[in-house]
């Protein structure tokens, strides 16, 4: 079986990776239309509990990985100066970079070379394939192709964000919301090495257009940002890296296979970053995907047809309270007229997935603070 897989990211790599481990047979290409280690969005983040699945399906990989982690308990709001410790939030942060040299090593051993800086303009090219995969991103070709025939939905956050990093080092994941003359900011941080960090700085539509950051370059944008956190960067400056401003794009497709193609990762949907569960996602498509084609090896719809029965309820569940994470962030500076615990149980809150009997177990200290001001 000849198998195209469209994107060196982690789901394609790990797709890869699977596959061509257990049938060593199969013939797997990756192809990639930028340089290898171009890479943009310096980290990732993952809950606590996020690995779980690689820890159990693939111990080696996870083995692999796990050296890289960053690892810290709680998460740290902070409104307009005033730090929320919420206790019991524990969360892990790798370069993305790091990551995926972590995979394409992993897939070089298994027999694939993913072949960087090409780029397929047409599905057309890769016609004598068996299966075509769309690992290829939001702006996914493979998607855009039959974007009818998927039944593409796409949706646009009216907020802005913008992608930094930092060499501050930030002790735990951090979330920074501050109102300042010229509008509202809020970012998210945490660290992601030893001496680096991941900042990313959102805004909402007005302040964006009252700062005129549309106007601006992207090292005018970085200076307004570094003043603006000035304290909460402790004096660092911001690192760019294609850091342009961005408006979030809410994708989902009905169909998630039509002919021999076949959409995973960002490509077939995405989960708002405010979550931390998009890389996870992907490798957890890769994992489902493989196993079908490797049950079905010989009935290549049979084997899509397995694979988005098993994964489409897991990833409608996820995605639907990244929505509910996203539509709170497109208001943020309305929940920013709140006292400082009442904002952070709003924001702890915001998915559906944390209520206050889970919050009760996990993270005692934050509630009972809460509880004692709400007493006052």
């Amino acid at each position: 079986m000849r198998i195209a897989i469209l994107g060196a990211g982690p789901a394609g790599l790990y797709l890869a990776y699977l596959l061509k481990r257990a049938r060593p047979d199969f013939a797997i290409e990756v192809y990639e239309q930028n340089p290898r280690g171009a890479t943009f969005g310096f980290g990732l983040a993952f809950s606590g509990r996020a690995l779980e699945f690689l820890k159990q399906r693939d111990e080696e990989t996870y083995a692999a990985i796990a050296p890289a982690l960053q690892s810290w308990n709680d998460s740290i709001i902070n409104l307009n100066g005033s730090d929320i410790r919420i206790d019991g939030m524990a969360y892990t942060g790798i370069g993305r970079l790091q990551l995926l040299e972590i995979l394409e090593t992993r897939a070089r051993k298994a027999g694939v070379s993913p072949g960087y800086e090409h780029r397929v303009e047409s599905i057309d090219e890769l016609a004598g394939a068996n299966l075509i995969v769309g690992a290829d991103g939001a702006n996914s070709i493979v998607r855009r192709a039959r974007e009818n025939l998927f039944g593409t939905k796409i949706e646009y956050l009216t907020n802005r964000y913008a992608w930094f990093g930092t060499r501050h080092k930030f002790e735990a994941l951090g979330h920074s919301f501050i109102a300042a003359d010229s509008g509202n900011f809020n970012a998210h941080h945490h660290p992601h090495a030893n001496d680096m960090s991941t900042f990313v700085v959102e805004v909402d539509e007005k302040t964006f257009v009252d700062c005129r950051f549309e106007e601006m370059s992207e090292g005018e944008s970085r200076a307004v940002c570094e003043c603006i956190f000035d304290k909460i960067l402790a004096g660092e400056g911001l690192i760019s890296n294609n850091s342009i401003w961005r408006r979030f794009p809410k994708i989902w497709n009905q169909r998630w296979s039509t002919g021999n193609t076949v959409l995973i990762g960002d490509a077939l949907h995405t989960a708002h970053f405010s979550i931390g569960s998009g890389t996870r996602l992907a490798m957890e498509d890769a994992i489902a995907l493989a196993d079908g084609l490797l049950r079905y090896p010989s009935d290549i719809p049979a084997a899509l047809v397995a694979f988005e029965s098993e994964r489409k309820p897991q990833v409608a569940k996820l995605t639907e309270a990244a929505n509910r994470s996203a539509d709170w962030y497109e208001v943020f500076p309305r929940h920013m007229r709140l006292p400082p615990l009442e904002f952070a149980m709003s924001y702890i809150t915001r998915s559906g997935r944390v209520d206050m009997d889970r919050l009760r177990q996990t993270s005692p200290e934050f509630v009972a603070a809460y509880d004692a001001a709400s007493r006052q």
